[in-house]
């Protein structure tokens, strides 16, 4: 049995356990996999649940709102997609050690190429720059992104992003943000904004036209005000479900290692799509 947990705020609906379990089924290794709700807790402490954690048996744990970035400082060994990024949402227990990957960043990648192929970014206006932000940001720009106006009620974390991805990014505030969306190609929501404990919209919908593509990081719940106002408008939608569905293979091919279950785990992609989005209202 393999247990394995996700530490976060907000996430007694995350349907992350399903996944991972299923995925488990698919290559004959039972998982169990565990909600830590932070929100339970009146004195949480991340390095203390880290701990409780390993010493439970636990072979690693994936990160959420709001503690990516603070996850970072607990790893002896950074990878790529996390140090790109500067923060993990993978933390993989290896003895006395601790490993940290961004699956949110090659997670994201994936579901833009199954999805849109070769169509590149454009001109992308997106909104929140914090930890899924910043992987969504650099795999933006892996794509080859025209341009990407980043968008935080945080100014200093919209320009600490802006300047890590160079020229390709500049900062709008959030005054700004209906023209910059009717001059662009694409729209991403990455705030917290439309979540179930977080509801609304985090644009003004009469600025979607048609010639935008949609990523709402949001998937719970699956359709949001945002995806439902593109949906009505026949705008293309990238949904949060595709990245919560390759992230988590990605991570799941981290904690029970790569080169066991690669193929098997990939050929089933399309079948798991099919599953969540059904179930999901797309």
């Amino acid at each position: 049995m393999i247990k394995l947990g996700l530490i976060g705020q907000g996430i007694r609906q995350s349907r992350s356990p399903d996944l991972h379990e299923r995925l488990g089924r698919l290559v004959g290794q039972p998982v169990q996999y565990d909600i830590v709700e932070a929100g339970d807790q009146t004195d949480f402490s991340l390095s203390r649940q880290l701990d409780t954690l390993r010493a439970q048996g636990y072979r690693g744990t994936n990160i959420t709102y709001p503690f990516k970035e603070q996850a970072l400082n607990f790893a002896d060994r950074v990878g790529e997609g996390a140090r790109r990024v500067g923060a993990t949402n993978t933390l993989i227990f290896e003895g006395d050690r601790i490993s940290a990957e961004n699956t949110d960043f090659t997670g994201f990648i994936s579901a833009w190429r199954f999805s849109f192929a070769d169509r590149q970014p454009d001109e992308v206006i997106q909104i929140g720059a914090g930890g899924v932000g910043r992987a969504v940001a650099h795999g933006l720009a892996q794509l080859g992104a025209l341009s990407i106006s980043i968008v935080d009620t945080d100014s200093a974390r919209a320009h600490a992003l802006a300047d890590e991805l160079g020229s390709v990014a500049r900062v709008t505030p959030p005054d700004r943000v209906s023209a910059a969306i009717r001059r662009g190609n694409g729209l991403v929501n990455c705030s917290p904004v439309g979540h179930v404990d977080h509801p609304g919209c985090p644009i003004d919908p009469s600025d979607l036209h048609e010639r935008l593509w949609i990523f709402d990081a949001v998937y719970t719940p699956p359709v949001t005000q945002l995806v439902q106002c593109a949906m009505d408008k026949q705008i293309d939608i990238l949904s949060g479900v595709d990245l919560f569905l390759f992230q988590g293979v990605d991570a799941f091919k981290f904690f029970i290692g790569e080169s066991r279950i690669k193929q098997d785990i990939d050929r089933e992609i399309p079948e798991l799509r099919r599953h969540y989005h059904s179930t999901s209202g797309f």
